[in-house]
């Protein structure tokens, strides 16, 4: 966890006012002042992480529910994915997810055994879940 908290250090060193929610394995984690803070709005369990320092978090099948709360906030989160290195907002992070789902929903698709309806009836559901994450992609592009 020593990696943990250096990393959530230099964060905090570079941008005091951004929350950091990182996720550690099972769950997403709040650290330090982030996890008192977020307890707070989460009602979430404040627990010992070492002497010095306390957390709090979420299983990670749970954070579609914490991103739509984040996303209505007026707090600054950043979601650290620990394996990948990867900082984003929750804004990006659900643009993220939705267009891995969207990859793999292509990718499983068995071409070799679709009627032409069911292909039809595919091809229309790609094109309006691309659109619906293309007008997300432009909203944020707008915001920024």
């Amino acid at each position: 966890m020593s990696k943990l908290i250096d990393m959530y250090k230099n964060l905090k060193q570079e941008n005091q006012e951004t929350l950091y929610l990182f996720k550690s394995g099972l769950f997403y984690i709040f650290l330090d002042e982030d996890a008192k803070l977020m307890s707070n709005i989460f009602s979430l369990k404040l627990t010992n992480l070492n002497s010095s320092f306390v957390k709090c978090g979420f299983p990670a099948n749970s954070l579609d529910k914490y991103l739509k709360i984040l996303n209505c906030t007026q707090y600054k989160v950043k979601i650290i994915d620990n394996n990948t290195n990867t900082t984003l907002t929750p804004k990006e992070f659900e643009l993220n997810k939705n267009t891995i789902n969207l990859l793999e929903t292509i990718s499983n698709i068995d071409n070799n055994n679709l009627s032409i309806k069911e292909a039809y009836d595919f091809i229309s559901n790609i094109k309006n879940t691309a659109n619906k994450i293309l007008k997300e992609v432009n909203t944020n592009e707008t915001k920024n």
